[in-house]
């Protein structure tokens, strides 16, 4: 891998062309091109070997791209050739629908701990796990040494979750909270606001000339 700093938005860009190939290998296809990826995604493919030049060649002139390989490569990319252990914050309706989302499991994620501070939640089963204090939080997740969580509590507390799950070592941050966290360096945080991205769609929608909008 080239030592010079990857642009994050071709990170962002990854996991996208990660899911495309894996939709691709469903279908039984095993070789496909920049072209078709592109097709797929509505983005252009000289933009999509660029981004996979960063890490290397992986595909021929000519004969295209081993749908399997890539996939490899991209997985390893991405860390997502292992399992990643997730701590949930929140059981909630949401907390609810994360903890019994089906695709986390087949693409390197497993919610192995759920936490809530409501006396009527605690205790109960959230799938095949059961929810726990989040006064155990921090000692739970410090044990068990994991370094991801996903955050669905509500914005008035979703700071203070956030400073207890740093104090635990968790370096990465999934916040479905409308607020913006406060961090420290080395401790990534991102954002899944609903509203902000329809906000956003709202912008374009009425101007034909921004009609086709793109996913990133």
């Amino acid at each position: 891998m080239r030592s010079k700093k990857i642009p994050d938005i071709v990170i962002r860009r990854l996991p996208l062309y990660l899911r495309t190939l894996a939709r691709m290998a469903a279908e039984g296809k095993e070789i496909t091109s920049s072209d078709q990826l592109a097709e797929q995604l509505r983005i252009s493919s000289a933009l999509i070997r660029k981004d996979l030049s960063y890490f290397g060649e992986f595909g021929k002139q000519g004969t295209g791209y081993q749908i399997r390989f890539l996939q490899e490569q991209l997985q390893r990319i991405l860390k997502v050739d292992r399992e990643w252990e997730v701590a949930l914050v929140g059981a909630g309706n949401l907390g609810r629908a994360l903890a019994h989302y089906k695709g986390f499991c087949n693409r390197g994620f497993r919610i192995v701990a759920v936490y809530d501070n409501d006396p009527a939640k605690i205790g109960k089963m959230l799938g095949n796990l059961k929810v726990k204090s989040a006064s155990h939080l921090v000692e739970d997740v410090r044990a068990r040494r994991l370094k991801m969580a996903m955050l669905a509590v509500p914005a008035d507390h979703a700071q203070e979750v956030a400073d207890q799950l740093v104090e635990a070592g968790i370096r990465a941050v999934l916040s479905y909270a409308p607020i913006h966290l406060t961090v420290p360096d080395g401790v990534y945080v991102q954002y899944i606001d609903p509203v902000v991205h329809l906000q956003r769609m709202t912008y374009y929608l009425g101007n034909r000339k921004h009609s086709n909008l793109k996913g990133f």
